[in-house]
Parts: C-alpha cells; structure tokens; sequence
C-alpha cells in the first residue's frame, strides 16, 4: 500500500537520516488527537508525541510533549528566553509543510530547535504523526531524541 504524499516525505526524510527502519503507517482511523492516536494503536496516551509549534519575537520553536501532558508555557518561555505564544494553523503549515494533527517531530520546511519532554523517556517506545492525521510511526525515545537532537526538559504543566 502507498503512502500518501505527507506521509511519503515522512518517510523519505526517515530514510534520508539513516532511520529506513522505522516505517511511517496509515491507519483507517483518526491519529489527530493523542487520544485518538493512543486508540488507534494500542499504546498508552503518555506514548503519544505531540507536536506543537510555537513563535516568539526570534523564531519558531518545535516542543516534543507527550500526549498526558500539558505543556508548561512558562517553563517553555524560559527555555528559550522569549515570550511565546501558539502558532496559528496557517504559521504550523508555513512552517513545517504540514497540517496540524499531523505534524511530524522531523522533516519540516523551516528547521526548528526542539525540545523533548522529559516524561517521554520513561516508555520503551513512543509514537509520533506521520504527516497526516491518520499517519504515525513508532520509535524509542533515543531514536527521538537522535533524529530531533532535541534539548530534554521538564515541559510538564503541573
């Protein structure tokens, strides 16, 4: 079966980065939520990678969450030392070349620093969107942290 055009850049950028092993799969439900993705395959909704883009004043800023938390906006502002606010639909799009619900930890059209929840090391596996909402991979959270090389950090809400 063929990946969708979104779901086949996943691919081809997993590949590229010397990661051919872990395989992008389309599912006939939604992954949109992590709810929904933690549903789809079986996993608990803390293996769900969500994310999420955000933009200050001196850039975009790609935060790693997983699916059971909330991320802290003030731990997150201090991380990067500037005043942040959510991207809006259209900014995630520009951004990455994806929509949100299915925006990839990798392959975007603008590089951005990553940071990866902490929470997210403690599970022998995670999942993360394949470039649709209805696309995820599977990988361990050091697969994660080399294909990001994402900042780990406490981004919990608490």
């Amino acid at each position: 079966m063929s990946l969708s055009p979104s779901a086949a850049k996943v691919q081809k950028v997993l590949e590229a980065r010397g990661f051919g092993h872990l395989k992008v799969e389309e599912l006939p439900t939604s992954t949109r939520t992590a709810q929904e993705a933690a549903k789809a395959v079986g996993a608990e909704v803390g293996q769900i990678v969500k994310s999420l883009v955000f933009v200050g004043e001196r850039g975009a800023y790609l935060f790693l969450v997983s699916g059971k938390n909330r991320l802290d906006l003030r731990k997150a502002q201090a991380l990067v030392g500037e005043p942040l606010r959510q991207a809006t639909p259209e900014e995630v799009r520009a951004l990455t070349g994806y929509a949100i619900g299915g925006v990839p930890p990798v392959g975007h059209d603008t590089p951005l620093p990553a940071f990866l929840d902490q929470d997210l090391l403690v599970y022998p596996r995670v999942w993360a969107a394949g470039g649709t909402p209805k696309a995820l991979f599977s990988l361990t959270p050091e697969e994660l942290l080399a294909l990001t090389r994402a900042q780990v950090a406490d981004l919990r809400e608490v």
